[in-house]
């Protein structure tokens, strides 16, 4: 069993590198958006970041999750920010079998993303606050990185090349 966290900012295609991973493993998605009580959502639909105390709850019903899954023998995909290493040390902890990966991109490719989207509760002009917040991982979270400057196909192409070569 193996839980895989796609983290990255909003923009950065999280939900949608780990929708394909998800299919192509024949594994469970967490949509980590979908864990966000209505009251989070609302926050940043107006335009407000969240503060940890926000995040707290949202993280921990995330990671209970997780642990469901794991002891029912199941593996799965999370798309989650998790921006700053205290958020993943809730989500990855000391689960020897829950990997990081992590989609990397400039704040001006992310930008044009964010922008073009449509019926998102995130609004582009929270983009600066969550780079602000994000704390890019550290060799010793082992992350995957997946630079995000290619094409949505190519994107979700590496990332599943890099997520077989550490599986295997």
């Amino acid at each position: 069993m193996t839980i895989v966290v796609v983290m990255g900012v909003s923009g950065s295609g999280k939900t949608s590198v780990a929708a394909a991973l998800a299919r192509q493993e024949g594994w469970i998605l967490l949509e980590g958006d979908s864990f966000h009580p209505p009251a989070n959502i609302a926050k940043m639909a107006a335009g407000t970041p969240l503060t940890d105390e926000d995040r707290w709850p949202w993280l921990r019903a995330i990671a209970a999750r997780e642990d469901e899954l794991l002891a029912a023998g199941q593996s799965a995909v999370v798309a989650c920010s998790a921006l700053k290493r205290v958020y993943r040390d809730i989500l990855i902890g000391d689960r020897s079998d829950t990997l990081l990966m992590y989609l990397r991109g400039s704040k001006a490719l992310i930008a044009d993303r964010v922008s073009a989207r449509k019926n998102h509760f995130m609004p582009p002009a929270l983009l600066d606050s969550q780079f602000a917040t994000l704390e890019e991982p550290g060799p010793d979270e082992h992350p995957i990185i997946v630079d995000i400057v290619g094409s949505k196909d190519a994107v979700v192409a590496d990332a599943l090349r890099k997520l077989t070569e550490v599986l295997s």
